[in-house]
C-alpha cells in the first residue's frame, strides 16, 4: 500500500499514536503530517513511513496542499473530522 501526498493516515507509534493526519509531503522514507490544529502546514510533523498506516481510500486535495495558504488548515480540520469516524471504526 503506497502512501502518497494528500492521503489520510493513522500514526501507529509515538506520541500521536492512533491519531489521524493528512500527508503534506513525502521525502525519502519520511512523511510530513498535518492535522490543521496542532500540526499546521507551516509546521508539520516529520514521521517515518514505518510508523504510519493508510486509513482511507480518498485523500485531501493535493492542489490545495501545494498552495500552502493559511486557510487550508481549517479545510484539513473539517476533512479529518469527516474521516475520523470512518477511520476509527476500522481500527
Amino acid at each position: 500500500m503506497n502512501i502518497m501526498q494528500g492521503d489520510v493516515v493513522v500514526a501507529t507509534a509515538g506520541k500521536e499514536k492512533n491519531q489521524i493526519f493528512v500527508v503534506a509531503k513525502i521525502e525519502n522514507n519520511f512523511c510530513w503530517l498535518v492535522d490543521g490544529k496542532r500540526l499546521k502546514l507551516t509546521k508539520p510533523k516529520k514521521k517515518s513511513l514505518k510508523h504510519v498506516q493508510k486509513a482511507s481510500k480518498s485523500g485531501f486535495d493535493v492542489e490545495k496542499l501545494a498552495t500552502g495558504q493559511e486557510n487550508i488548515n481549517a479545510g484539513i480540520r473539517n476533512f479529518l473530522k469527516e474521516k475520523e469516524s470512518l477511520c476509527l471504526k476500522k481500527m
